[in-house]
């Protein structure tokens, strides 16, 4: 995978160590000069002063200028998923429909602990709300297939018919009698190096690109929900596979198209902008007037840019492709400096 060096503004650095923001885990390191240790942005140790701060887009940087990996962070370290984690997995796969309490997966041989905390950092939520979010998205797997309402209740174990509905309306939005058409939107995380990628699928394809970490679920998580009827859980779909695949392929100057299928949701007026953003071709750039233009509309320029702003599927949809008239940057929502590095991947001078 390429290696981009260069790093955003001082300010972008100082904002996202001072909120420990887990977006930015492995993007860089801050080395603090009062006691020689560079750190993970999320450290939990306490901050030093901001002029005591010093940025490195990589640790052997921070090693060069004199700084040693925190023991506590261990920069120098991959976040890997757990190896124990494969085996929890198996064993609620295994377990059908029954629950799993903490007593049982000690007995089991996992830490309750480190389960409930790997599940929050990871997944946003806690183990046991993990599992009932994959028991109702099986059964709303059941429904859509047209089994009777009062079978799949019974066959999720659930402790009673009011007890699931009220669950299923929860985490869907909808009762589950309405949801038969629905499907569960399956989430996942990929590391970047231009920062943690959170993206989403459903059976038909990928419907959700953006930079963050999966907590940042939380914000899409209802727009998903009223558009596709399901919950919204974190988990390994095949349309996830692939895009990842071939992100890693674009970062690595590898890939000039995507191929992995996409689900597009929105306003007729979006969807005609988001489909002419397709259109740009690798390594080139369009003014908003331009797309306004090959829509048909050459006076629907700020539209245009709100519609670009609302792309729900970045780099995928290149929307980073586009300028302001006389060649400005113009905005980004994952950052305008992750604009400059997309362009430059692609060999656009900016």
């Amino acid at each position: 995978m390429q290696t981009l060096t260069r790093l955003p503004s001082r300010r972008t650095l100082l904002g996202a160590v001072s909120r420990r923001d887990a977006a930015w885990d492995g993007l860089f390191v801050v080395g603090v000069r009062s006691t020689g240790i560079a750190c993970r942005p999320t450290c939990p140790s306490r901050r030093a002063r901001p002029d005591q701060l010093a940025f490195f887009a990589t640790l052997d940087a921070a090693k060069s200028a004199g700084f040693r990996p925190c023991l506590r962070c261990r920069p120098d370290q991959e976040v890997a998923e757990p190896e124990w984690w494969p085996r929890l997995v198996a064993l609620i796969d295994g377990a059908g429909n029954a629950r799993v309490n903490d007593r049982q997966l000690a007995a089991q041989g996992f830490d309750p602990v480190r389960v409930r905390r790997h599940c929050r950092r990871t997944f946003g939520m806690t183990f046991h709300a993990w599992v009932r979010a994959r028991r109702l998205a099986a059964a709303q797997h059941e429904l859509r297939r047209g089994a009777p309402l009062d079978q799949v209740i019974i066959d999720s174990a659930w402790e009673s018919h009011s007890g699931f509905r009220d669950a299923f309306s929860r985490l869907v939005g909808a009762p589950p009698g309405r949801a038969r058409e629905g499907e569960p939107v399956i989430a996942s995380t990929w590391t970047s190096p231009l920062g943690t990628l959170v993206a989403a699928a459903v059976d038909e394809g990928v419907v959700l690109v953006e930079f963050g970490d999966i907590a940042r679920l939380e914000r899409q998580a209802p727009t998903l929900r009223r558009w596709f009827h399901g919950p919204v859980i974190a988990g390994q779909h095949p349309h996830l596979t692939q895009l990842f695949g071939e992100l890693e392929e674009y970062f690595a100057g590898a890939r000039r198209e995507f191929t992995v299928s996409l689900v597009l949701r929105g306003s007729p007026f979006e969807l005609k902008v988001w489909n002419t953003l397709r259109q740009i071709p690798y390594g080139s750039t369009r003014s908003y007037a331009d797309v306004a233009r090959a829509i048909d509309n050459p006076r629907a320029v700020r539209a245009v840019g709100s519609a670009n702003g609302r792309n729900r599927l970045p780099i995928v949809i290149p929307c980073h492709r586009v300028v302001n008239t006389g060649g400005k940057l113009g905005g980004y929502g994952g950052g305008l400096w992750r604009k400059v590095r997309l362009l430059e991947i692609e060999g656009v001078k900016v």
